[in-house]
This record gives structure tokens, C-alpha cells and sequence, in this order.
């Protein structure tokens, strides 16, 4: 008797999405180089053509605090685009703010760039003149607003391929003959759309929900699903002897909490059968424990 033993296959969005973080940090520190090495040989060449003479350093000076000042402002590009992200019915509201955005964000790394260079200056016994700060500011606008909005784009268009691979996921409505008049509908299962394919998924299969600007990422065994939804939106559909507010970011499931651990400053950690760690805050800590007396209780299988 021959066993045979099953294949699983890999599935290379799965295998990416678990490995994407340094794939992501790679992505930035490559360009922050390859930037600053093609343009620190340009302006070089451009000198070298014109017959004006040029230490290698001050080139190299100027590209380096140029691309170092725009890997320093990553984090706060990915931040304001999570908070504040554009989609087909926002995008007109929310163009001032990415108008507001980009001005700031050019005045910081020409603040960041300039003092760079002033320091690596001072380090060769040189000094560095920015020269005219008005007309040089509106030059490097001119040129960062090109710089932002590839950004932008880019990072608008990396989470839609990233929702695309890991599904993306909306409630499964109740039937119009199932629904009571007066009740609140409550979804008991999920629809997740995933390279094509559609897929179902019980509500009570979802471990925790976390915001994230206008998403919540459903937790199921290891895997986000964003859901176009807010915090509040979702959890007022939510059965609430089952899920429970624990933090303004953050949803559990009552029966995924295996212990809960207090902590000195009054808010207290939420600790998973899986082991994963999410925070309670204070105003919501009473709430888990009634509803661990109400439900199943904390760790019941």
C-alpha cells in the first residue's frame, strides 16, 4: 500500500505578503542610492562639460543630503497617505490637504538637505550658501511637488495591488425575508474578493479587526482582509456577545483572548491563543470583561 502524500502548493502572493516588509524597506533604501549615485555623477559630468572645476565630494554632497532627506520623510508620506488615502469619492475633498502636504513636505527636506550639507561643508573647512531662500525654495518646490506626487501615486497604487493579493473583503447582506423590522442586520459571514476568486468567510472565524484609515483589516488566521468600513461602522453590525471594543483601533473576538495581563498604568495588554499581543486601553477594559462573562469567557474554546 502506497501513501501518497499531498502537495501543497505555494502561492506566491501569499508567499510575498509574508515577506513583504523587507522587500518594502529594500525598495526605499535602492532608490535612496541609485538617486543619489546618478546624481551625483550628472552634476559632475554637467561640470566636467562646461570646463568649471569640481571636487568630487560637493556633487556626491548634494545628491546624498538630497536622497537621505527624502528617505527620512518616508515615514511620515506613508503615514498621511494612510490616514488621509484618495479614492474615486474623496479625492476632490481631500486635494487641499495634499496641496498643504506637499509644501510641508518640501520645506522639511530642504531644511534636512541644506543642513547636511552645511555639516559636511563645515567637516571639509568649506561653507555651504544655499543662496537666494525665496527664489531657491520656489526651484525646489518645483521640483519636490513632482517628487510627492510620484509618491503619492506610487503608494496608492502598491496598496491597491496589496489589497488585490490578499483579498479584499465586504459584508455578505442579510436576505430581505431573513431580516426583522427594527433589528440590526448582523453579518455572519464576509464575501472576500481575492485575484478573481470570491470566498466566504464566518464572522466567527475573524480573530480581531484593526483600523486603518477609512479600512478595518479582518485578522483570520494569519491574513488581513481590508473591508471598506470604520471602527464604529463595523462594530455596531458586530455581534457584541462575541466582539468587543478594546482600544479605539482595535475588535476582538471574545473566545481568541487567552489571558489578559494588567498593566501600571491602568490600560492592560490582550494576550491570543495564536500569541499575538493587542493593546486595551482603560476606557474599554471594563467592556472585556463583561462580555468574557457574558460570552464564552476569556480562553473557552
Amino acid at each position: 500500500m502506497h501513501v501518497i502524500t499531498p502537495q501543497v502548493a505555494v502561492d506566491p502572493a501569499n508567499a510575498y505578503l509574508q515577506h513583504r516588509r523587507p522587500f518594502e524597506i529594500g525598495y526605499w533604501l535602492v532608490s535612496c542610492c541609485l538617486g543619489a549615485i546618478g546624481g551625483s555623477y550628472e552634476e559632475w559630468a554637467d561640470h566636467q562639460r562646461l570646463g568649471v572645476p569640481l571636487d568630487w565630494w560637493q556633487p556626491a554632497t548634494w545628491s546624498w543630503s538630497s536622497a537621505l532627506a527624502s528617505l527620512v520623510l518616508v515615514p511620515a508620506v506613508l503615514w498621511f497617505t494612510r490616514r488621509w488615502p484618495l479614492h474615486m469619492d474623496t479625492w476632490r475633498r481631500r486635494l487641499p490637504g495634499y496641496l498643504g502636504a506637499s509644501v510641508a513636505w518640501s520645506l522639511t527636506h530642504v531644511a534636512l538637505m541644506v543642513g547636511i550639507r552645511k555639516l559636511v561643508y563645515a567637516a571639509r573647512g568649506a561653507s555651504y550658501d544655499f543662496g537666494d531662500w525665496p527664489s531657491e525654495l520656489l526651484y525646489e518646490y518645483s521640483k519636490d511637488v513632482r517628487t510627492f506626487i510620484g509618491m503619492v501615486l506610487l503608494l496608492h497604487g502598491y496598496r491597491l495591488l496589496l489589497r488585490r493579493l490578499q483579498g479584499e473583503a465586504s459584508v455578505l447582506g442579510t436576505p430581505d425575508d431573513v431580516a426583522q423590522p427594527g433589528t440590526v442586520a448582523r453579518p455572519e459571514r464576509f464575501l472576500v474578493r481575492k485575484l478573481g476568486r470570491e470566498f466566504l468567510i464566518a464572522a466567527d472565524d475573524v480573530e480581531w479587526l484593526q483600523a486603518s484609515g477609512n479600512y478595518v483589516n479582518l485578522r483570520v488566521r494569519g491574513h488581513d482582509y481590508p473591508l471598506r468600513s470604520t471602527i464604529g461602522g463595523i462594530e455596531a453590525q458586530l455581534d457584541p456577545a462575541r466582539f468587543v471594543r478594546i482600544h479605539r483601533s482595535y475588535i476582538v473576538n471574545i473566545d481568541r483572548i487567552a489571558s489578559i495581563e494588567p498593566l501600571d498604568s491602568g490600560d492592560a495588554r490582550a494576550h491570543l491563543q495564536d500569541a499575538t499581543l493587542l493593546p486595551i486601553s482603560r476606557r474599554y477594559r471594563d467592556a472585556v470583561w463583561q462580555g468574557a462573562s457574558e460570552g464564552r469567557g476569556i480562553g473557552s474554546a
